[in-house]
C-alpha cells in the first residue's frame, strides 16, 4: 500500500504544483549525464556504424540501470534513518515522474498565444513542447502540433510513469523517465544519431509498448466522458493506430484525432529536413485553438482514470497474493 499512497500523493502534488522551476528535477540530471557520457563513449569506440551502435548500447544500459540503482540506494538509506523519510522521498519522485499539469499548462499557453497573441508568439510557445521545426507553421499547424504533443505525451509523461510506478515504485518510474529522456535526446534518425541512438530508441519503444496502448484506450474512454466523440476515437484508433514509424506514437494520436474529428500528423520538418509522415484521422473540420483545451480536458480525465485503474489493479493483486500465501 505504501507505493499506492506515494503514487496518489505524487499525482496530487503534480496537479497542484506542476513542475516548479526552483526545484531540482531528476530529468535535468539525466540530461546532463547523457550530454557528458555521449562524447566520452564516442571517443572510446571506433567511428564506424558498428562502433557507434556499441557506444549507444552502453549508454542505453548505463543510464536506466544507474538511475534504478541510485534511486533504490537512496531510498534504502532514507529508510534506515526513518520509514517516513523514505516515503516522503518516494512521493516527491512520483510527483517528479509525472507531467500532467506541466503538459496542460504549456499547451494552454500555446492556445492563449493563438487566441490573443501573435502567430510568432504561438510558434515560440509550441516550440517549447515539440521537437519539429516551428518557424513556418500556420495557425492550424501550431494547433495540430500542440494537440499531437498532448496526445503523445500523455503516454510518455503520464501513463508510462504511472504504469511503472505502480509496478515497482518511484525507482522504476524514474528508470522509465531515463529511457524516455534518452530517446528524446539521442533517438533521432539523422546522421548524428542514426546508429548511436538506435538502442535507446528501441528500448523506448519496448518500454512504452503496453503503456501506449493503455493510454490510447483511456483517451477513447475519456472522449466519451468529456463530450467528445467516443465512436470517432474508437474508429480512428482501430484504423490509424499503426500509421507511424514508431510502434507507439500513433496509438494516442489516432485516439485524439478521432475524438476531436480533426487530422493530425502528416509532413513535418525536423532540423530543416521535411519528413513525409502519413496523416492520422479524418479532416472533418479544420483544427482550431479550442481543440487544445478539449485535448487537455481529455488529458486530465484520462490521467485520473489511469491512476485509479492501476492503483486498483495493484491492490487487487496484493490482496490475491496475500490470500494465496495464507
Amino acid at each position: 500500500m505504501e507505493i499506492v499512497c506515494a503514487a496518489l500523493g505524487g499525482f496530487l502534488l503534480d496537479l497542484l504544483l506542476g513542475d516548479p522551476a526552483w526545484m531540482p528535477h531528476p530529468v535535468v540530471g539525466m540530461g546532463r549525464c547523457i550530454s557528458s557520457l555521449e562524447p566520452r563513449l564516442r571517443a572510446r569506440f571506433p567511428k564506424t556504424p558498428r562502433g557507434e551502435r556499441a557506444a549507444g548500447a552502453v549508454l542505453a544500459a548505463a543510464l536506466p540501470l544507474g538511475t534504478l540503482a541510485l534511486s533504490l540506494g537512496l531510498l534504502l538509506l532514507c529508510r534506515l534513518v526513518h520509514p517516513a523519510l523514505a516515503f516522503a522521498l518516494e512521493t516527491v519522485w512520483c510527483w517528479q515522474a509525472l507531467a500532467v499539469r506541466g503538459l496542460a499548462a504549456e499547451s494552454e499557453n500555446v492556445r492563449r498565444c493563438l487566441a490573443g497573441g501573435t502567430l510568432a508568439e504561438a510558434r515560440l510557445a509550441v516550440g517549447r513542447i515539440v521537437g519539429r521545426d516551428t518557424a513556418a507553421l500556420t495557425c492550424q499547424g501550431v494547433t495540430r502540433a500542440a494537440v499531437e504533443t498532448v496526445a503523445e505525451n500523455f503516454a510518455d509523461g503520464v501513463a508510462a510513469p504511472l504504469f511503472y510506478m505502480l509496478l515497482g515504485g518511484a525507482p522504476l518510474a524514474l528508470c522509465c523517465k531515463a529511457v524516455n529522456t534518452m530517446d528524446s535526446m539521442v533517438g533521432y534518425k539523422n546522421e548524428r544519431y542514426l546508429h548511436f541512438g538506435r538502442t535507446a530508441a528501441r528500448l523506448d519503444d519496448a518500454a512504452n509498448y503496453l503503456p501506449a496502448r493503455l493510454a490510447a484506450l483511456l483517451l477513447i474512454l475519456s472522449a466519451g466522458l468529456t463530450g467528445e466523440s467516443l465512436s470517432g476515437a474508437w474508429r480512428i484508433w482501430r484504423r490509424d493506430r499503426r500509421r507511424h514509424a514508431s510502434p507507439n506514437s500513433a496509438q494516442t494520436e489516432a485516439a485524439m484525432a478521432g475524438a476531436l474529428g480533426i487530422q493530425l500528423a502528416g509532413p513535418a520538418s525536423y532540423f530543416g529536413v521535411v519528413h513525409q509522415k502519413p496523416a492520422i484521422g479524418d479532416s472533418l473540420r479544420e483544427a482550431e485553438p479550442g481543440d487544445i483545451r478539449r485535448a487537455n480536458r481529455m488529458l486530465y480525465t484520462a490521467s485520473i482514470l489511469c491512476l485509479a485503474l492501476l492503483c486498483a489493479l495493484r491492490i487487487v493483486i496484493i490482496v490475491m497474493i496475500k490470500g494465496v500465501s495464507t
